[in-house]
């Protein structure tokens, strides 16, 4: 049986199409550069339960991702220490529309406005207690919440 030759000039178009195929698309998936807790924060998610539940912060969407530094927002918009932001009494959607918090850049033009894709953060009860792995039977009466 004869083996079966690919004319030298088509072998090569074909291996310049894969190349430039693999330059536009990008790596392969799960080729992710590793997550490092030392440059980009905190792999676990922050979650705020006040004044509404739940509110979820990723690092990773921020420093990975948007390329923002810690301190972009530390030891300025927000103290290092964990539940602070959470604790004050100005720590409300108000103060975020104001441009306080996460509405320092959440205004429209740095990033979405804090008004608006409220999903993007908000999980709301439900969500908290499928992340925290808590049923509804066993968990907080499901709502809202308010607190807006």
């Amino acid at each position: 049986m004869k083996g079966r030759h690919i004319p030298f000039g088509k072998f090569f178009s074909l291996l310049v199409l894969a190349g430039i195929l693999v330059l536009a698309v990008g790596r392969p998936s799960g080729a992710e550069d590793a997550y490092d807790e030392d440059t980009y924060g905190p792999a676990a998610p922050i979650v705020w339960t006040n004044p509404v539940k739940a509110v979820v912060f990723q690092h990773k969407i921020h420093t990975m991702e948007a390329g923002l530094e810690c301190d972009s927002c530390h030891d300025g918009i927000f103290e290092m220490e964990a539940g602070n932001a959470e604790s004050k009494e100005d720590f409300t959607m108000q103060s975020l529309y104001d441009g306080n918090y996460c509405g320092s850049c959440h205004d429209g033009s740095m990033a979405f406005a804090s008004n608006t894709r409220c999903t993007s953060c908000h999980i709301g009860v439900q969500g908290h207690n499928r992340m925290m792995g808590v049923s509804a039977e066993h968990g907080e009466e499901e709502g809202h919440g308010g607190g807006h």
